[in-house]
This record gives structure tokens, sequence and C-alpha cells, in this order.
């Protein structure tokens, strides 16, 4: 073969690399697009060097940076294209001493020859499609169950930590991260993106920030926040008829409690009460027992209440969040209430008949 035709089969080669690895990172190949996808690969050297070049030069291009977090093939490196070539046909894994050898051809001619506008009109178009996909967000559900307490490790480094019997949301789009408590309680550490603010919606209240650490807990009539770090704008996710949202910037060590119809006094607070339940601690200071019970019911499984008459008493005491049935015995015995578990749903503590 002479010159010229070895270099067009060459330009051949990596322009059907460049169209391979368009169709890989589309997600919609079908089984039998894989198939001939392999026997592409294992037709020849030529084919799997090209492929290799043009993940390479993917890479070089910032293409990466764009990829979806379940992307196919990561940072171009020879190893793990060689892995990705396994998940299409074990056979083909090339052995680490026999890496095909760069330079079968001159790659920068085939670049100025246009083969690269080619490719990047498919690199482009590929883009445009998962950017248009973003505009589509679509929601992540995290759920714990009662007793259960999990981590969520986000894609933009941020990291939460679900209380027991707890729901949230995430949708994140290129503009914005947003996230709903629906129920429960959550610590939230989020990575600063001075471009793409943090919400959360939480009951009555709405939470903005930039990057900071803070906790939320969703009660039945109000929402509370508490900051361990940075700055946190709280505001009413709702107002009277003509009138603004109350709003409030909380710091380091402050808390607030938003209700249906505006906010409490701005309290101070501390890393150790914010975060005590992440540690797998319940610590009462001189709590009153009704809201003593809002905390123990997110572990109990059969949910505890106190009557009038003795809902205002004061608890204090540090317990473990994994046996909350002998906390609420605790609680019992220490303000001498007695337990009413007539209802197979309910638990009502009240007074100790003398």
């Amino acid at each position: 073969m002479n010159t010229n035709a070895r270099q067009v089969t060459c330009e051949e080669s990596l322009d059907q690399a460049c169209a391979w690895v368009a169709r890989l990172r589309s997600d919609a190949m079908s089984p039998k697009e894989k198939r001939d996808f392999a026997a592409w690969l294992s037709m020849s050297e030529k084919n799997r060097c090209a492929f290799q070049d043009i993940t390479a030069l993917w890479g070089d291009l910032g293409a990466l940076s764009y990829m979806p977090l379940d992307q196919l093939l990561p940072k171009s490196e020879p190893s793990a294209t060689r892995r990705e070539f396994a998940k299409v046909s074990p056979s083909m894994e090339t052995p680490a001493n026999k890496v095909p050898k760069r330079g079968v051809w001159d790659l920068p001619q085939w670049i100025l020859s246009g083969g690269l506008a080619t490719c990047t009109v498919l690199f482009a178009a590929w883009i445009g499609f998962q950017w248009m996909d973003s505009e589509k967000p679509n929601a992540l559900v995290f759920i714990t169950q009662t007793g259960e307490i999990r981590t969520v490790n986000l894609s933009d480094g941020s990291e939460i930590k679900l209380n027991s019997n707890s729901e949230l949301h995430v949708n994140y789009s290129r503009e914005e991260r947003r996230t709903q408590l629906v129920r429960g309680e959550a610590f939230f550490e989020v990575a600063r993106q001075t471009a793409r603010p943090f919400s959360v919606a939480a009951g009555s209240a709405k939470i903005r920030v930039l990057g900071t650490e803070f906790n939320v807990e969703l009660n039945p009539k109000s929402t509370r926040v508490s900051v361990t770090e940075g700055t946190v704008s709280v505001s009413e996710a709702d107002s009277a008829p003509g009138l603004a949202p109350e709003s409030v910037k909380l710091g380091k060590n402050q808390k607030v409690s938003v209700f249906k119809r505006g906010l409490s006094d701005v309290r101070r607070t501390s890393l150790e009460e914010a975060k005590d339940w992440t540690r797998g601690l319940l610590v009462f200071e001189k709590t009153p027992l009704k809201e003593a019970l809002l905390e123990l019911n997110r572990y109990l499984k059969v949910p505890a209440v106190a009557t009038p008459q003795v809902e205002g008493r004061l608890v204090s005491g540090t317990f473990a969040v994994s046996d909350p049935d002998n906390t609420l015995e605790a609680i019992a015995t220490v303000l001498h209430l007695q337990q009413d578990r007539t209802n197979s749903n309910l638990t009502i503590l009240s007074p100790k008949h003398k």
C-alpha cells in the first residue's frame, strides 16, 4: 500500500473511532451496536490505536468536565480505556505490557486535514443534548426508615446526613442546587459554588446559602434552622397578602424557628446541640416534654404524646437514639408519668395516679 493509501486508511479509522466515541457516550447503544463496536475494535490494531487517540483527544479538549457521573469513559488513561473495552467484550482486554503503540499515523496531520472539525461537531452535538437534558432536572429522592441515619454524598461535593424517618428531594440544574426536606431532619455540609446557590425548602421555611454547614429540623408546626458554620439566609415560604416574607441572616452558632406566620427571635446554639443526633445522641437540657417527644418520635416505632397536664414538664439528660423505647421509659420514670398503650398506634404520657 502506498503512503497516500495508508494515510486514507488511518484517517478512516480515526473518523470511525470518533463516531464510536460519540455513540458510546450517548448511553443509547443497543446490544447489537455494542457487539458491532467490539468487532470493529478487534478488526485491527489501527482501530484500537485510533480509539485510544480519540478518547485521549476528547479528554484534552475538556469534554470530560461535562460528562455525567456514570459516564462510560472516565479520564482518558489507557488502563481505564482498556477496562471499558472489557465491559463490551472481555476477550478484548489488552495485557498491560502490550499496549498498542501510538504513532501508527501522524495524528496532527489528521487534525489539520479536518478530522478534528468532524469530531468537534459530534462533540458539540453531544454536549448540546446533555445541556438540553439538564434543563429538565430529575429529582433524586432519599428516604430513611425509622431508626436509620444515612449520609448522602451529592455530585457537587456537598454532604447531607439524614436523620431517622426523613425524606429529602434533591434537584440540581446548571443555575441552582435545590433541595426539599419533606419530613424529618437533615444536617447539610454544602460545597461552596458562588455561581450556583444552594437552597432548602422545609415546611414554612426557605433557606438559601452558597456554602456552609447547618441543621434543618422539620416539626409539625415549625421548622428550626441551626447554623454551625458560615452564613445562612432564612425566610418565610409564604406571607400575608401585601407583606414581604420575613427573613433573617443567621451566623455561626445561631438558630431560628420559622412558623406559618413569622419567625422566632434568633437564639444561640452550638455545634454540639445541632449535631448531637449525627453522633447517635439525644441531648435535652430543660427541654419541655412536648418538644422532647417530637425529637424522640423520629426513632420510636410507636409515637408518644403527652397530655396537657404534663407536656410542659422539663426534660434533661443524654440518651442514645439506638434505644428509643428505653429513653421513653427513663423519661416517664424521672417525670413520674404513666404510659397508656391502649392504642397500639400511640403511647400517651400522663400523670401517675397516687
